[in-house]
């Protein structure tokens, strides 16, 4: 079965020194695997060109979409786009209906486009445009690269504004159940649950809690019978073993 995978570059010095904590990628990850499509890498990357370029390309390469969040704001540390282009290998321009768009928002709230709020503008010549109902400056999409913004509640917007647009698989269900157990005791259980059920992963992710340890098993695949079957069966050995699931997790 044809599997499509993303990955994802989250951009920005903030992310990394701290200052900022990232909400966009259990937002676009979730989003992805709707359209059917498994995100299946996330690199966060400081305001460097180079860098940005090297992961773009590299991601660009081994995925059938690449994903970017922030760094396309109106201020000199805004050089994404600038990135982007320079990975592709295209200049950079001033995209009319990007420009209408922005003179169209900042007259309605009474202000000017100014120079620097024209830098929103600015795509890697060639580039389509993302809608963005939120704040007006548009999202950018260019070959299998989508470059969005990095405010969590403008990215859900503009992955609303993609949705149904992108080719896709089956999207990937999954199921849950809990254990007050350590995950080493039942590791053997595990895997030869998984064995038995094909076309099926079970995550294990171990927890502590009030002094006690447990887990909660995760069961994934891309068919709900089959997820259903291999669940019933993993409580079934769970109990025999001597422990008691709890279904949705703990």
């Amino acid at each position: 079965m044809r599997i499509w995978t993303a990955a994802l570059a989250v951009i920005g010095d903030e992310i990394l020194s701290g200052r900022t904590q990232d909400r966009n990628v259990a937002q676009i990850a979730a989003w992805l695997n709707v359209q059917g499509i498994r995100l299946v890498e996330v690199r966060i990357v400081g305001d460097q060109t180079a860098a940005i370029v090297e992961a773009v390309n590299d991601l660009r390469a081994r995925n059938d979409y690449v994903f970017t969040t922030g760094g396309i704001g109106p201020t000199h540390d805004d050089i994404t786009v600038d990135a982007i282009a320079a990975a592709l290998g295209v200049p950079v321009v001033h995209h009319p209906q990007a420009l209408a768009i922005l003179e169209r928002h900042y007259a309605r709230r009474g202000e000017q486009l100014t120079e620097a709020r024209k830098r929103m503008a600015r795509v890697p010549e060639g580039a389509a445009l993302i809608e963005n109902r939120m704040s007006g400056a548009p999202g950018i999409r260019i070959g299998n690269i989508f470059v969005m913004a990095g405010v969590p509640h403008i990215t859900a917007g503009m992955l609303d504004a993609l949705t149904g647009t992108l080719e896709g698989g089956t999207p990937l269900i999954s199921r849950t159940i809990g254990c007050w157990v350590a995950e080493s005791e039942v590791a053997d259980l595990l895997r030869s649950t998984e064995h038995d059920h094909a076309g099926v992963v079970i995550g294990s992710y171990p927890f502590f809690r009030d002094g006690t340890g447990g887990a909660n098993f995760v069961v994934r695949a891309t068919d709900a019978a089959l997820v259903d079957t291999c669940l019933a069966d993993l409580a079934a050995r769970l109990v025999t073993a001597g422990y008691t699931p709890v279904d949705g997790g703990i």
